[in-house]
């Protein structure tokens, strides 16, 4: 496995990378960033939270924007931050150009409908390719995993941690898409990947895996009062009402005066990461 490193940075006692391979899932070129805590310098194995973007996203938002690694390097954590879509010459996009579709949009599905069948498998490259990646050259404990995300990457956490029970210690989210069955982004998005079957978007919906008995053993959501994308798009009530009627423990924090930004993001990442760390410390 041959890994291209594009930038390596010191941050509060540890390393920032950037990293770009050749990926089997999507037949394109991925980047993604690592952040290694100071823990790591020794070869000491540290727990990972995956960190999945929204809409118009790629690594980068996050990796200089989320304010993340101060609180890593002092909790013991590796922070992985993937692309949100395929890159690359004959990646096909949104037909009409628009930022909600194509590229910056996978949507963490498994695309089924040509031509976006051949490169968009998001679902695969996170949950199979990208943790053997990143354990091939830096030391993750795979036994330790949590996975956060923003909007359309709140939704990616729920729905890979929901399809897969027992992989992730914890789990949070950002303002997600709860309910893309539901929504407008979402009923795009899945059409355009997955096809007009409906029945074919509940596996990628969270509120419809919750639904049909998929669980967790708790949750944190921060969601802002002032986003602009709250009523239409986000809908938590959705995720608050299913999590209620199948026993799931959610705090759901509604922030008042915050948008869907990453001053947003920025301003509770610390709590989401003490939060999954102090779960990925208890015993299995």
């Amino acid at each position: 496995m041959t890994l291209d490193t594009l930038s390596v940075t010191r941050a509060h006692g540890g390393t920032q990378h950037v990293v770009k391979h050749a990926s089997r899932s999507t037949g394109t070129d991925m980047t993604f960033s690592v952040f290694v805590p100071p823990q790591a310098d020794d070869g000491t194995s540290c727990p990972v939270v995956w960190y999945l973007s929204g809409l118009t996203c790629t690594h980068a938002n996050v990796t200089e924007k989320g304010e993340y690694r101060r609180a890593c390097a002092e909790l013991g954590l590796i922070f992985v931050a993937p692309d949100t879509s395929p890159r690359g010459e004959g990646v096909p996009d949104d037909p009409a150009g628009s930022y909600d579709f194509g590229l910056g949009a996978g949507f963490y599905v498994d695309a089924t409908e040509a031509p976006f069948d051949r490169h968009y498998r998001m679902y695969s490259y996170i949950v199979d390719e990208l943790p053997e990646v990143v354990a091939s050259a830096f030391p993750v404990d795979l036994g330790r995993q949590a996975i956060t995300g923003h909007s359309m990457g709140g939704h990616g956490a729920l729905t890979i941690a929901l399809r897969n029970p027992g992989r992730f210690r914890s789990v949070s989210a950002f303002a997600p898409i709860v309910a893309p069955s539901q929504v407008p982004w979402g009923e795009k998005a899945l059409t355009g990947y997955l096809g007009a079957d409906r029945a074919a978007w509940r596996g990628h919906d969270a509120v419809a895996l919750i639904e049909e008995g998929a669980r967790l053993p708790d949750l944190l959501v921060d969601q802002g009062e002032a986003d602009n994308f709250l009523t239409e798009q986000l809908r938590p009530q959705l995720l608050e009402e299913a999590c209620r009627a199948a026993g799931i423990p959610l705090t759901l924090r509604m922030q008042p005066g915050y948008d869907h930004s990453y001053y947003f993001i920025s301003t509770f990442m610390e709590d989401h990461l003490r939060w999954h760390a102090e779960r990925l410390r208890r015993a299995p």
